[in-house]
């Protein structure tokens, strides 16, 4: 196998946000892990992010969001939560310091990764656009093996919330994992988990 045109990175990205229609949501947390093409963690576990965006007192939340994003809510209200300025700042950093771009080659940029990541980069793109900037055109979206899985395969749904078969999946998962979905550290774990997942179940047929 040719290997001189893998991605340099993956950066696996989850964000939590306060509206389910996109075009009022803001953004409440973000998180990133970045891996290379084989899924190895390119930094420690403790250099993940795991980032709580401020959110004003009268800046309008959803219903759903009030009923099942509590604990986030609760911090991004709370002198833990972060400008999303500096949280851009933090994203940033943390690829520049685990990618280095071979003679600085854009079409070597990692790669934004995720589960319907679309919606990801569409809150980014209004408020990371550096963090953007960083990044290649294309995306990889673990749903799209999903569908594959489902419509294809007939499969069984790869369980994100079974904590042993997430980690059977993706050794690095860190020991926190505990706090479960609607969570975007959690999420991002969960969905290198799954693309391993396909990846023993279908690519490796």
């Amino acid at each position: 196998m040719d290997l001189q045109y893998r991605s340099t990175a993956y950066v696996w990205f989850d964000t939590e946000y306060s509206d389910l229609d996109l075009d009022r949501a803001r953004l409440l947390q973000v998180a990133a892990i970045l891996t290379d093409a084989d899924l190895q963690r390119l930094h420690p576990p403790e250099q993940d992010l795991k980032l709580y965006v401020r959110l004003p007192g009268d800046a309008p939340v959803s219903p759903w969001v009030e009923d099942n994003l509590k604990d986030v809510l609760r911090i991004c209200r709370s002198e833990l939560a972060l400008d999303v300025a500096e949280v851009e700042q933090q994203l940033v950093a943390l690829i520049d310091r685990c990618v280095t771009l071979p003679g600085g080659e854009d079409k070597r940029r990692p790669i934004l990764a995720g589960n319907s990541v679309h919606a990801d980069w569409w809150l980014a793109r209004r408020y990371l656009p550096k963090f953007l900037s960083r990044l290649h055109y294309r995306q990889l979206d673990v749903t799209a093996l999903k569908l594959q899985w489902q419509d294809w395969h007939g499969g069984p749904a790869f369980d994100k919330d079974h904590l042993e078969t997430m980690r059977a999946y993706f050794p690095g998962a860190l020991a926190g994992v505990e706090s479960g979905r609607h969570d975007a550290h959690y999420d991002v774990q969960a969905s290198i988990a799954e693309l391993n997942f396909y990846r023993h179940a279908l690519l490796s047929k």
